[in-house]
């Protein structure tokens, strides 16, 4: 790609789709490579061949974009986790942005550095402090030459305003998403206004990601797109959910749910609703189209065949994918090979196969 830069923002301007990865913490956790709790990314440095090798397969699977794994990795996060620094935030970033490039020069692919929430807001310090910590990172991204900068996973919208403050800094394009549903941020800020703030604040793509299902999501997009359409503003739109079912989930989302983190399997989006996801959300006008928590690669293959049409190529990894299941025309079971028709996964409702199980759950913080 040429003048790669400014590419994210030109590409979605023309009506392209840019697809993002998977939820590199969840994933990379059921592989023995993150520790649940923490959720820190110490892998880049510690374990880098899992780290690229999940970039790899995100890269066959369809992304665009290899997002560096740098998530909650500021020093406050580290230490207050239980690193103790031995691992510095400088060098899980820097690592994090090498292994994002190195897999994005195999492919057409661009590199995003992004920050998260920190431990320090939470705890009330200042906003010089506070962003101090986003500027130590932004270091790290300019230093690396990333294509844009990401500030993900906030629950406050304040927070992020002002990490896009900070990152505004680098002259590179800046996108935010909030982890909110359509409650709005922790102090009850509707998404519209998030959206705004966040569009003020300099951001040039807004949107959500994680805590919540796809659709939930999409519906707090649209909610924002339409605050900042109200408000006479520009932007552009990004999603990128959690590949669970969250019907029964309050504002907090999915970490309120009994069965988080470790019996959220039941929950799990095949890849036909992830067709559906994709189609709702490039209906909803989201041209950055993605996934958190949850969603592996074949999850963001479906997404990638979903929007086939609309982006002009097939992902590499469709070659041992059959659309709509055609691959089953060569099963040995005559009923195997019956289903391999559009229609038959369309309609589909799967069951758990768990005779006791209920459906929905009672979010824990609703039973206090």
């Amino acid at each position: 790609m040429s003048n790669k830069i400014s590419i994210i923002l030109s590409s979605i301007h023309a009506g392209e789709v840019v697809i993002g990865d998977g939820g590199f913490v969840f994933a990379l956790e059921k592989r023995g490579y993150v520790k649940a709790g923490p959720w820190t990314p110490e892998a880049t440095v510690t374990h880098p061949e899992a780290v690229r090798q999940l970039h790899r397969e995100f890269l066959r699977a369809g992304s665009n974009v290899m997002q560096a794994f740098t998530f909650y990795a500021s020093d406050d996060k580290l230490e207050n986790r239980g690193q103790t620094l031995r691992i510095t935030g400088a060098q899980v970033n820097e690592a994090a942005c090498d292994l994002a490039r190195e897999v994005a020069s195999e492919g057409d692919a661009l590199v995003a550095g992004g920050v998260s929430q920190t431990p320090s807001y939470l705890s009330c310090k200042s906003e010089t402090e506070v962003k101090a910590i986003f500027k130590k990172q932004l270091e790290v991204f300019m230093k690396k030459n990333v294509d844009f900068l990401i500030a993900e996973y906030f629950e406050h919208v304040e927070e992020a305003e002002w990490a896009v403050q900070v990152l505004k800094t680098s002259g590179k394009p800046v996108a935010a998403s909030l982890c909110i549903g359509p409650e709005g941020d922790m102090h009850g800020i509707s998404p519209g206004e998030c959206a705004v703030r966040l569009v003020k604040a300099g951001a040039q793509i807004v949107g959500v990601n994680c805590h919540f299902d796809p659709m939930t999501c999409v519906k707090a997009v649209k909610m924002m797109k339409e605050g900042v359409e109200k408000a006479g503003l520009k932007a552009h739109y990004m999603v990128q959910p959690l590949a669970y079912h969250t019907p029964d989930c309050n504002c907090q989302g999915f970490i309120d749910l009994p069965e988080f983190p470790f019996g959220l399997e039941p929950r799990i989006l095949t890849r036909w609703d992830m067709h559906k996801y994709a189609r709702e959300a490039y209906k909803a006008g989201i041209r950055f189209i993605g996934g958190c928590c949850g969603f592996e690669p074949y999850h963001i293959r479906a997404v990638a065949e979903e929007l086939a049409s609309e982006r002009g190529i097939i992902p590499p990894g469709s070659e041992k994918h059959g659309m709509w299941g055609s691959g089953l025309e060569m099963h040995t079971k005559p009923w195997v090979r019956a289903r391999a028709r559009r229609d038959y996964w369309e309609q589909l409702m799967p069951a758990s196969g768990r005779p006791k199980c209920p459906s929905l759950s009672t979010p824990e913080a609703d039973q206090i």
